[in-house]
């Protein structure tokens, strides 16, 4: 028995729909994409009063810091706590005495790194203690090291 006309008609139908669709959500993929790449390229040069205190992606650790600022940020953080602290500790002192976003995963990561050399050069000198390590991380005291 043959299908009727309008059956076929109908599959057909059905068919070009459902590529049109598939199309339509392959279009819209891309311009989400698109989207998020233009979004991001104006975060970088947004430059409003609201935004100003954000870290930007590619920001360069040198001009954030005045000369010894880091250092003395840090002393700074071990006698408020008044003990030793742990790197990741001293690096959230540090973000929120610049004023800083604290949940900004990558600007923990570039402080903390740039922090574990500068402490590490100042406890080779003698101006920092190095209290060991804890559970990965570096533990800082004010004490010169042992």
């Amino acid at each position: 028995m043959a299908v009727p006309q309008i059956v076929h008609t109908l599959t057909e139908k059905r068919n070009e729909i459902e590529a049109h669709i598939k199309e339509l959500r392959r279009q819209l993929g891309a311009a989400e994409r698109d989207l998020s790449s233009v979004n991001a390229v104006l975060a970088l040069y947004d430059l409003s009063p609201s935004t100003q205190t954000r870290f930007p992606a590619y920001a360069n650790l040198n001009r954030l810091f005045a000369y010894g600022e880091m250092f003395k940020l840090c002393k700074a953080a071990l006698e408020e706590a008044g003990k030793p602290l742990d790197t990741r500790e001293i690096t959230r002192a540090i973000i929120r005495a610049k004023g800083w976003d604290e949940n900004d995963a990558m600007l923990r990561k570039a402080i903390a790194y740039r922090l574990v050399q500068n402490l590490s050069r100042a406890a080779m000198q003698g101006r920092i203690g190095d209290a060991g390590r804890q559970k990965g991380v570096r533990i800082w005291s004010l004490g010169a090291s042992l």
